[in-house]
């Protein structure tokens, strides 16, 4: 699986670095960052960075074939451009061209509470096909402290994105 992470505000990297660590090997991810996410990604093997502002990068293109892209956390300004089909970085044409494809898009906005505004952005990329994913607990996998939860939001999004873990209790698993 090829997956583009998009990185775009600073409140939440913790959770898109988390994100990548527990990522199996066959994943074959592409980080870009926006300026504001000012935390930088231990290099690794298995990541490839762009700069945000190559918006001719090859994750940027259909052809290049990316299975997924998961923007973690999404900022307000992002979902505002993604919704309104502005693609002036590399993060909102990837989310762009992952539209017109047709391929999945996960936005996990990071604000709260949302605007009337914002509301309006997440509701017209829904109807798109866009998942709108916040980073939003579930209390039933019996969470009991942050890195805890962090792997019940991380293993959400991995359902979303068709990537197999055991980060957390199934409604139902009895460990």
């Amino acid at each position: 699986m090829k997956l583009v992470l998009g990185i775009s505000g600073a409140s939440g990297v913790r959770l898109a670095k988390k994100f990548v660590e527990a990522l199996p090997k066959s994943v074959e991810v592409f980080v870009v960052q926006s300026e504001s996410a000012k935390v930088v990604f231990e290099k690794e093997e298995k990541i490839k960075e762009f700069k945000n502002s190559n918006i001719s990068a090859s994750i940027s293109s259909g052809s290049f074939r990316v299975d997924a892209m998961i923007i973690l956390p999404t900022s307000m300004n992002t979902l505002a451009k993604i919704s309104c089909g502005i693609a002036d970085n590399l993060i909102t044409r990837c989310a762009s061209v992952m539209i017109k494809e047709k391929k999945k898009l996960i936005l996990a906005p990071r604000e709260m509470p949302y605007s009337s505004i914002a509301l309006e952005n997440m509701l017209k990329l829904s109807n798109l096909g866009v998942v709108i994913a916040p980073p939003i607990l579930g209390y039933y996998s019996n969470q009991q402290n942050l890195n805890m939860m962090e792997d019940f939001l991380i293993g959400k999004w991995f359902d979303m994105l068709g990537i197999e873990h055991n980060l957390f209790d199934r409604w139902g698993d009895e460990r």
